[in-house]
Protein backbone atom coordinates (compact mmCIF):
# COMPACT_ATOMS: atom_id res chain seq x y z
CA UNK A 1 0.00 0.00 0.00
CA UNK A 2 3.05 2.39 0.89
CA UNK A 3 3.87 1.81 -2.64
CA UNK A 4 0.71 2.67 -4.64
CA UNK A 5 0.46 5.58 -2.28
CA UNK A 6 3.66 6.82 -3.12
CA UNK A 7 2.75 6.12 -6.81
CA UNK A 8 -0.43 8.18 -6.67
CA UNK A 9 1.03 10.92 -4.76
CA UNK A 10 4.08 11.31 -7.71
CA UNK A 11 1.59 11.48 -10.35
CA UNK A 12 -0.88 13.62 -8.41
CA UNK A 13 2.44 16.19 -7.94
CA UNK A 14 3.24 15.55 -11.67
CA UNK A 15 -0.24 17.11 -12.78
CA UNK A 16 -0.40 19.90 -10.57
CA UNK A 17 3.37 21.10 -11.85
CA UNK A 18 2.54 20.82 -15.35
CA UNK A 19 -0.88 22.57 -14.89
CA UNK A 20 1.12 25.46 -13.63
CA UNK A 21 3.56 25.65 -16.07
CA UNK A 22 0.91 25.51 -18.77
CA UNK A 23 0.24 28.91 -17.40
CA UNK A 24 3.57 29.92 -16.64
CA UNK A 25 4.07 29.60 -20.22
CA UNK A 26 1.37 32.17 -21.56
CA UNK A 27 3.19 34.38 -19.86
CA UNK A 28 6.91 33.65 -20.35
CA UNK A 29 5.32 33.92 -24.10
CA UNK A 30 5.46 37.72 -23.50
CA UNK A 31 8.99 37.77 -22.79
CA UNK A 32 11.52 39.29 -24.50
CA UNK A 33 15.23 38.07 -25.05
CA UNK A 34 16.97 40.72 -22.80
CA UNK A 35 14.79 39.49 -20.26
CA UNK A 36 15.28 36.04 -20.36
CA UNK A 37 18.97 36.59 -20.74
CA UNK A 38 18.74 38.66 -17.61
CA UNK A 39 16.83 35.11 -15.81
CA UNK A 40 19.23 32.89 -16.95
CA UNK A 41 22.06 34.73 -15.91
CA UNK A 42 20.35 35.58 -12.56
CA UNK A 43 19.66 31.20 -12.37
CA UNK A 44 23.47 30.82 -12.87
CA UNK A 45 24.95 32.84 -10.54
CA UNK A 46 22.58 31.17 -7.63
CA UNK A 47 23.64 27.81 -8.49
CA UNK A 48 27.54 28.92 -8.48
CA UNK A 49 27.32 30.05 -4.88
CA UNK A 50 25.93 26.69 -4.01
CA UNK A 51 27.90 24.42 -6.02
CA UNK A 52 29.91 22.57 -3.28
CA UNK A 53 26.80 21.74 -1.51
CA UNK A 54 24.91 20.41 -4.22
CA UNK A 55 27.99 18.26 -5.44
CA UNK A 56 28.58 16.89 -2.42
CA UNK A 57 25.08 15.79 -1.86
CA UNK A 58 25.01 14.28 -5.24
CA UNK A 59 27.60 11.85 -4.60
CA UNK A 60 26.73 10.95 -0.96
CA UNK A 61 23.65 10.70 -2.48
CA UNK A 62 23.55 8.63 -5.35
CA UNK A 63 27.02 6.52 -4.12
CA UNK A 64 27.88 7.34 -7.74
CA UNK A 65 31.38 9.20 -8.63
CA UNK A 66 33.63 12.19 -7.15
CA UNK A 67 32.60 15.22 -5.56
CA UNK A 68 35.28 16.89 -6.50
CA UNK A 69 35.30 15.87 -10.05
CA UNK A 70 31.36 16.82 -10.02
CA UNK A 71 32.02 20.40 -8.74
CA UNK A 72 34.93 21.28 -11.37
CA UNK A 73 32.73 19.73 -13.70
CA UNK A 74 29.72 22.64 -12.45
CA UNK A 75 31.89 25.29 -12.80
CA UNK A 76 33.40 24.81 -15.78
CA UNK A 77 30.16 24.01 -17.49
CA UNK A 78 28.75 27.32 -15.77
CA UNK A 79 31.93 29.61 -16.88
CA UNK A 80 31.26 28.30 -20.17
CA UNK A 81 27.43 28.71 -20.30
CA UNK A 82 27.41 31.73 -19.56
CA UNK A 83 30.30 32.80 -22.21
CA UNK A 84 28.29 30.94 -24.77
CA UNK A 85 24.73 31.59 -23.81
CA UNK A 86 25.39 35.93 -23.33
CA UNK A 87 24.58 36.97 -26.40
CA UNK A 88 22.43 33.88 -28.36
CA UNK A 89 19.79 34.84 -29.82
CA UNK A 90 16.53 31.83 -29.37
CA UNK A 91 13.51 34.00 -29.62
CA UNK A 92 11.69 36.51 -31.39
CA UNK A 93 13.11 37.27 -34.79
CA UNK A 94 16.47 35.75 -35.68
CA UNK A 95 16.99 36.71 -38.88
CA UNK A 96 16.10 39.39 -40.71
CA UNK A 97 16.79 39.07 -45.26
CA UNK A 98 14.97 42.27 -46.44
CA UNK A 99 16.65 41.14 -50.27
CA UNK A 100 14.94 37.39 -50.35
CA UNK A 101 11.65 38.83 -48.15
CA UNK A 102 12.39 36.56 -45.28
CA UNK A 103 12.40 36.68 -41.96
CA UNK A 104 12.70 33.84 -38.83
CA UNK A 105 11.35 33.78 -35.63
CA UNK A 106 12.48 31.77 -32.49
CA UNK A 107 9.68 30.42 -30.75
CA UNK A 108 9.58 28.86 -27.75
CA UNK A 109 8.20 24.69 -27.57
CA UNK A 110 6.20 25.62 -24.42
CA UNK A 111 6.32 23.24 -21.43
CA UNK A 112 9.34 20.67 -21.46
CA UNK A 113 8.96 17.94 -19.49
CA UNK A 114 12.54 17.16 -18.24
CA UNK A 115 13.57 13.62 -16.94
CA UNK A 116 16.80 14.20 -14.58
CA UNK A 117 19.38 11.28 -14.65
CA UNK A 118 21.25 9.99 -11.05
CA UNK A 119 25.20 10.55 -12.82
CA UNK A 120 25.54 14.16 -12.06
CA UNK A 121 22.36 15.41 -11.65
CA UNK A 122 23.72 18.77 -10.39
CA UNK A 123 25.28 19.83 -13.74
CA UNK A 124 22.68 18.31 -15.77
CA UNK A 125 19.80 20.01 -13.79
CA UNK A 126 21.66 22.80 -14.51
CA UNK A 127 22.22 22.82 -18.02
CA UNK A 128 18.90 21.69 -18.78
CA UNK A 129 17.07 24.72 -16.82
CA UNK A 130 19.45 27.34 -18.14
CA UNK A 131 18.39 25.96 -22.05
CA UNK A 132 15.03 26.30 -21.37
CA UNK A 133 14.65 29.46 -19.99
CA UNK A 134 16.82 30.67 -22.27
CA UNK A 135 14.57 29.79 -24.84
CA UNK A 136 11.37 31.18 -23.07
CA UNK A 137 10.36 27.77 -21.77
CA UNK A 138 8.74 26.42 -18.76
CA UNK A 139 10.31 23.20 -17.56
CA UNK A 140 9.18 20.49 -15.06
CA UNK A 141 11.46 18.04 -13.43
CA UNK A 142 10.98 14.82 -12.06
CA UNK A 143 13.65 12.95 -10.32
CA UNK A 144 15.69 10.02 -10.41
CA UNK A 145 15.36 7.62 -7.33
CA UNK A 146 18.41 8.05 -6.53
CA UNK A 147 18.74 11.67 -6.64
CA UNK A 148 15.59 12.81 -5.45
CA UNK A 149 17.13 15.12 -2.78
CA UNK A 150 19.75 16.71 -5.06
CA UNK A 151 17.28 17.13 -8.25
CA UNK A 152 14.80 19.10 -5.76
CA UNK A 153 17.57 20.98 -4.13
CA UNK A 154 19.20 21.84 -7.38
CA UNK A 155 15.86 23.25 -8.59
CA UNK A 156 15.16 24.96 -5.84
CA UNK A 157 18.82 27.15 -5.80
CA UNK A 158 17.48 27.79 -9.76
CA UNK A 159 14.14 28.64 -9.00
CA UNK A 160 15.00 31.61 -6.24
CA UNK A 161 17.58 32.86 -8.62
CA UNK A 162 14.97 32.95 -11.79
CA UNK A 163 12.27 34.66 -9.64
CA UNK A 164 14.66 37.65 -8.52
CA UNK A 165 15.59 38.96 -11.93
CA UNK A 166 11.76 38.01 -12.81
CA UNK A 167 10.83 34.96 -13.68
CA UNK A 168 6.88 33.86 -12.65
CA UNK A 169 6.00 30.77 -10.72
CA UNK A 170 5.48 27.56 -12.15
CA UNK A 171 7.92 28.13 -14.99
CA UNK A 172 11.04 26.09 -13.15
CA UNK A 173 9.46 22.98 -10.85
CA UNK A 174 10.37 19.94 -9.83
CA UNK A 175 8.76 16.74 -8.61
CA UNK A 176 9.70 15.57 -4.90
CA UNK A 177 8.39 12.79 -5.48
CA UNK A 178 10.39 9.96 -7.12
CA UNK A 179 8.08 7.13 -9.21
CA UNK A 180 8.18 5.74 -12.69
CA UNK A 181 4.43 6.55 -12.51
CA UNK A 182 5.16 10.18 -11.87
CA UNK A 183 7.58 10.03 -15.09
CA UNK A 184 5.57 8.76 -16.94
CA UNK A 185 2.39 10.72 -15.95
CA UNK A 186 4.79 14.07 -16.64
CA UNK A 187 5.34 12.42 -20.55
CA UNK A 188 1.77 11.63 -21.24
CA UNK A 189 0.57 14.86 -20.30
CA UNK A 190 -1.24 17.23 -22.51
CA UNK A 191 0.48 20.14 -21.50
CA UNK A 192 3.58 18.72 -22.43
CA UNK A 193 5.54 20.27 -25.55
CA UNK A 194 8.78 18.36 -25.63
CA UNK A 195 10.59 15.63 -23.76
CA UNK A 196 14.11 16.01 -22.74
CA UNK A 197 15.34 12.86 -20.89
CA UNK A 198 18.64 12.66 -19.76
CA UNK A 199 19.59 9.39 -19.67
CA UNK A 200 16.83 7.12 -18.89
CA UNK A 201 16.74 4.70 -21.74
CA UNK A 202 14.24 2.60 -19.23
CA UNK A 203 11.98 5.64 -20.48
CA UNK A 204 12.68 5.91 -24.02
CA UNK A 205 10.03 3.68 -24.95
CA UNK A 206 6.92 5.47 -23.28
CA UNK A 207 8.88 8.78 -24.72
CA UNK A 208 8.94 8.08 -28.25
CA UNK A 209 4.93 7.04 -27.82
CA UNK A 210 4.45 9.95 -26.78
CA UNK A 211 3.72 11.69 -29.85
CA UNK A 212 6.30 14.82 -28.39
CA UNK A 213 9.47 15.55 -30.04
CA UNK A 214 12.13 13.93 -27.74
CA UNK A 215 15.64 15.17 -26.57
CA UNK A 216 17.90 12.64 -25.55
CA UNK A 217 21.38 12.58 -23.74
CA UNK A 218 22.35 8.81 -23.18
CA UNK A 219 25.73 8.23 -22.06
CA UNK A 220 26.89 5.22 -24.37
CA UNK A 221 30.92 3.61 -24.89
CA UNK A 222 32.85 5.10 -27.62
CA UNK A 223 36.15 4.41 -28.79
CA UNK A 224 39.71 6.67 -29.83
CA UNK A 225 41.66 6.00 -31.88
CA UNK A 226 45.98 6.93 -31.36
CA UNK A 227 47.11 7.00 -35.05
CA UNK A 228 50.73 6.89 -35.60
CA UNK A 229 51.62 9.97 -35.91
CA UNK A 230 49.68 11.14 -32.71
CA UNK A 231 51.73 12.81 -30.03
CA UNK A 232 51.49 9.86 -27.95
CA UNK A 233 52.35 11.07 -24.36
CA UNK A 234 49.35 13.95 -24.81
CA UNK A 235 46.96 11.29 -26.13
CA UNK A 236 47.78 8.32 -23.25
CA UNK A 237 47.21 11.56 -20.84
CA UNK A 238 44.06 13.24 -21.93
CA UNK A 239 42.64 9.51 -22.58
CA UNK A 240 43.59 8.78 -18.54
CA UNK A 241 42.13 11.76 -17.28
CA UNK A 242 39.13 11.83 -19.42
CA UNK A 243 38.40 8.21 -18.67
CA UNK A 244 38.79 8.47 -15.31
CA UNK A 245 36.74 11.69 -14.42
CA UNK A 246 34.05 11.53 -12.11
CA UNK A 247 35.15 7.39 -11.83
CA UNK A 248 34.04 6.83 -15.63
CA UNK A 249 30.83 8.58 -15.63
CA UNK A 250 31.41 11.19 -18.20
CA UNK A 251 29.61 11.89 -20.95
CA UNK A 252 31.35 11.26 -24.52
CA UNK A 253 34.52 9.67 -22.54
CA UNK A 254 36.62 6.55 -24.07
CA UNK A 255 35.43 3.41 -23.38
CA UNK A 256 37.42 1.53 -25.86
CA UNK A 257 40.95 2.16 -27.25
CA UNK A 258 42.27 1.41 -30.85
CA UNK A 259 45.97 1.69 -31.39
CA UNK A 260 48.13 2.10 -34.40
CA UNK A 261 50.60 -1.42 -34.32
CA UNK A 262 53.57 0.50 -34.98
CA UNK A 263 53.10 2.59 -31.88
CA UNK A 264 50.81 0.02 -29.85
CA UNK A 265 53.89 -0.64 -27.07
CA UNK A 266 54.55 3.24 -26.61
CA UNK A 267 51.05 3.59 -26.35
CA UNK A 268 50.82 1.10 -23.26
CA UNK A 269 53.54 2.52 -21.79
CA UNK A 270 52.47 5.67 -21.69
CA UNK A 271 49.10 4.65 -20.63
CA UNK A 272 50.72 2.55 -17.89
CA UNK A 273 52.73 5.48 -16.59
CA UNK A 274 49.90 7.73 -15.85
CA UNK A 275 47.41 5.24 -14.45
CA UNK A 276 46.08 2.21 -16.37
CA UNK A 277 46.62 -1.43 -14.89
CA UNK A 278 46.18 -4.07 -17.75
CA UNK A 279 44.27 -7.34 -16.09
CA UNK A 280 45.31 -10.56 -16.66
CA UNK A 281 42.70 -12.93 -17.99
CA UNK A 282 41.77 -14.11 -14.85
CA UNK A 283 41.25 -10.18 -13.11
CA UNK A 284 39.42 -10.16 -16.44
CA UNK A 285 37.40 -12.83 -15.36
CA UNK A 286 36.84 -12.09 -12.24
CA UNK A 287 35.90 -7.82 -13.17
CA UNK A 288 33.10 -8.88 -15.73
CA UNK A 289 31.78 -11.50 -12.69
CA UNK A 290 31.75 -8.45 -10.32
CA UNK A 291 30.17 -5.84 -12.57
CA UNK A 292 27.29 -8.87 -14.11
CA UNK A 293 28.94 -9.01 -17.46
CA UNK A 294 27.92 -11.94 -18.62
CA UNK A 295 25.84 -14.06 -21.14
CA UNK A 296 22.56 -14.10 -18.96
CA UNK A 297 23.01 -10.49 -17.86
CA UNK A 298 24.76 -8.14 -20.20
CA UNK A 299 23.09 -5.25 -18.79
CA UNK A 300 25.44 -5.12 -15.50
CA UNK A 301 25.29 -4.36 -11.81
CA UNK A 302 24.36 -0.76 -11.47
CA UNK A 303 25.85 -1.02 -8.28
CA UNK A 304 29.40 -0.43 -9.09
CA UNK A 305 28.44 2.70 -11.41
CA UNK A 306 31.21 5.53 -10.39
CA UNK A 307 33.41 3.77 -8.08
CA UNK A 308 37.08 4.22 -8.40
CA UNK A 309 39.33 1.67 -10.20
CA UNK A 310 40.81 0.02 -6.71
CA UNK A 311 37.75 -0.07 -5.41
CA UNK A 312 36.48 -2.29 -8.45
CA UNK A 313 39.54 -4.14 -8.05
CA UNK A 314 39.77 -4.63 -4.35
CA UNK A 315 35.68 -5.85 -4.52
CA UNK A 316 36.50 -8.22 -7.51
CA UNK A 317 39.23 -9.93 -5.88
CA UNK A 318 42.70 -8.64 -7.29
CA UNK A 319 45.33 -6.02 -6.09
CA UNK A 320 46.12 -2.91 -8.23
CA UNK A 321 49.21 -0.47 -8.13
CA UNK A 322 48.98 2.46 -5.55
CA UNK A 323 47.45 5.20 -7.99
CA UNK A 324 45.71 2.78 -10.53
CA UNK A 325 43.15 5.07 -12.73
CA UNK A 326 42.17 2.81 -15.08
CA UNK A 327 41.66 -0.78 -15.10
CA UNK A 328 42.32 -1.65 -19.19
CA UNK A 329 40.90 -5.31 -20.70
CA UNK A 330 43.19 -6.01 -23.82
CA UNK A 331 41.34 -7.60 -26.40
CA UNK A 332 41.92 -9.17 -30.11
CA UNK A 333 38.68 -9.08 -31.39
CA UNK A 334 35.06 -8.38 -30.68
CA UNK A 335 33.76 -11.60 -30.07
CA UNK A 336 29.41 -12.20 -30.60
CA UNK A 337 28.86 -11.88 -27.33
CA UNK A 338 30.88 -8.70 -26.33
CA UNK A 339 30.95 -8.00 -22.24
CA UNK A 340 32.08 -4.39 -22.61
CA UNK A 341 29.98 -3.27 -25.64
CA UNK A 342 26.91 -1.56 -23.54
CA UNK A 343 27.86 1.82 -21.38
CA UNK A 344 30.37 0.84 -18.68
CA UNK A 345 30.00 3.97 -16.10
CA UNK A 346 33.00 2.98 -14.15
CA UNK A 347 36.98 3.37 -14.82
CA UNK A 348 37.06 0.26 -17.29
CA UNK A 349 39.01 0.66 -21.18
CA UNK A 350 39.20 -2.35 -23.80
CA UNK A 351 42.70 -2.01 -25.72
CA UNK A 352 42.66 -2.55 -28.90
CA UNK A 353 45.79 -3.35 -31.38
CA UNK A 354 45.04 -2.59 -35.38
CA UNK A 355 47.34 -2.63 -38.47
CA UNK A 356 47.02 0.32 -39.62
CA UNK A 357 44.77 3.41 -39.89
CA UNK A 358 42.22 1.55 -42.15
CA UNK A 359 41.44 -1.53 -40.76
CA UNK A 360 41.33 0.62 -37.11
CA UNK A 361 38.87 2.52 -39.02
CA UNK A 362 37.43 -0.36 -39.46
CA UNK A 363 37.10 -1.14 -36.10
CA UNK A 364 35.57 2.12 -34.64
CA UNK A 365 32.95 1.41 -37.47
CA UNK A 366 31.94 -1.47 -36.34
CA UNK A 367 32.31 -0.18 -32.15
CA UNK A 368 30.14 2.28 -33.44
CA UNK A 369 27.47 0.54 -35.23
CA UNK A 370 26.97 -2.67 -32.81
CA UNK A 371 25.38 -2.93 -29.70
CA UNK A 372 27.27 -0.17 -28.32
CA UNK A 373 25.73 2.53 -30.40
CA UNK A 374 28.55 5.30 -29.28
CA UNK A 375 27.74 8.42 -30.64
CA UNK A 376 31.27 9.85 -29.39
CA UNK A 377 34.41 9.26 -31.37
CA UNK A 378 37.34 10.55 -30.39
CA UNK A 379 41.20 10.64 -32.99
CA UNK A 380 44.12 11.35 -32.18
CA UNK A 381 46.53 12.30 -35.29
CA UNK A 382 48.37 14.80 -36.77
CA UNK A 383 47.65 13.39 -40.17
CA UNK A 384 45.34 15.87 -42.10
CA UNK A 385 44.14 13.12 -44.12
CA UNK A 386 43.90 10.46 -41.86
CA UNK A 387 41.82 12.28 -39.57
CA UNK A 388 39.68 14.00 -42.84
CA UNK A 389 38.58 9.99 -43.42
CA UNK A 390 37.57 9.66 -39.63
CA UNK A 391 35.45 12.59 -39.66
CA UNK A 392 33.83 11.48 -43.40
CA UNK A 393 33.39 7.84 -42.97
CA UNK A 394 32.21 7.57 -39.08
CA UNK A 395 28.16 7.01 -37.87
CA UNK A 396 28.74 9.25 -35.21
CA UNK A 397 27.04 12.21 -33.99
CA UNK A 398 30.85 14.14 -33.20
CA UNK A 399 33.66 13.55 -34.06
CA UNK A 400 36.70 14.79 -30.99
CA UNK A 401 40.34 15.15 -31.85
CA UNK A 402 43.27 15.63 -29.98
CA UNK A 403 41.37 16.51 -27.04
CA UNK A 404 40.29 14.61 -24.13
CA UNK A 405 36.97 12.95 -24.88
CA UNK A 406 34.56 13.94 -21.81
CA UNK A 407 35.91 17.63 -22.37
CA UNK A 408 35.43 18.12 -25.70
CA UNK A 409 32.05 16.23 -25.42
CA UNK A 410 30.99 18.99 -23.29
CA UNK A 411 31.98 21.99 -24.85
CA UNK A 412 34.79 22.90 -22.20
CA UNK A 413 38.39 22.26 -24.47
CA UNK A 414 36.00 22.75 -28.12
CA UNK A 415 33.54 25.04 -29.51
CA UNK A 416 30.80 22.72 -29.23
CA UNK A 417 28.09 23.77 -26.97
CA UNK A 418 28.94 23.25 -23.02
CA UNK A 419 26.34 20.59 -21.95
CA UNK A 420 26.33 17.12 -20.34
CA UNK A 421 23.05 16.33 -22.39
CA UNK A 422 24.53 15.06 -25.54
CA UNK A 423 22.30 13.98 -28.94
CA UNK A 424 21.64 10.36 -29.36
CA UNK A 425 20.37 10.43 -32.81
CA UNK A 426 23.00 8.38 -34.05
CA UNK A 427 22.42 5.51 -31.26
CA UNK A 428 18.52 5.95 -32.63
CA UNK A 429 17.64 7.66 -30.25
CA UNK A 430 16.32 11.02 -29.91
CA UNK A 431 15.98 13.91 -32.71
CA UNK A 432 18.98 15.56 -32.55
CA UNK A 433 23.21 14.01 -32.57
CA UNK A 434 24.26 17.53 -31.27
CA UNK A 435 24.47 18.74 -28.28
CA UNK A 436 21.22 19.48 -26.78
CA UNK A 437 21.27 23.47 -26.23
CA UNK A 438 18.25 26.13 -26.36
CA UNK A 439 18.04 26.19 -30.14
CA UNK A 440 16.77 22.75 -29.91
CA UNK A 441 13.82 23.78 -27.14
CA UNK A 442 12.48 26.60 -30.11
CA UNK A 443 11.21 25.78 -33.70
CA UNK A 444 11.35 28.55 -36.00
CA UNK A 445 8.77 30.44 -37.83
CA UNK A 446 9.17 31.84 -41.44
CA UNK A 447 7.55 34.82 -42.58
CA UNK A 448 7.63 35.32 -46.48
CA UNK A 449 6.95 38.39 -48.46
CA UNK A 450 5.52 37.80 -51.57
CA UNK A 451 8.18 39.20 -54.13
CA UNK A 452 7.25 37.07 -57.24
CA UNK A 453 4.87 37.73 -59.65
CA UNK A 454 2.03 35.40 -60.33
CA UNK A 455 0.34 34.97 -63.72
CA UNK A 456 -2.56 32.36 -64.17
Amino acid sequence: MKFMDKDLKAVQEVRVLMEEAAEAKKTLALFEQNKLNRITESMLDAAEQKLKLLTEEAVLETGYGDPEDQLYQAKILIKRLKETLGNMKCVGILESEPDSGMLEIGVPMGVIAAIAPAVSPVSAVICAAACAVKAGNAIVFTPHPRAVKTTVQTVRVLEEGAMEAGLISGALSCAETAAKEGALEMIARPETAMILNMGEPKLLEACNASGCPVLYGGITPGPAFIEKTADIAKAAADIIASRSFNCGTGAGSEQYVVADRQIALKVKEELIHRGAYFMTEKEQEQLTALLGLTALNGNGDREYIGKTASWLAAKAGFSVPEGTKILVSEQSYITDFNPYAKGLMCPVLVFYIEEDWIHACEKCIELLVGESQGNTLTIHSRDPEVIRQFVLKKPVGRVLINTPAVWGAMGVTTNLFPTVVLGSVTSKEGITSENVSPLHMIYKRKAAFGIHGFHP
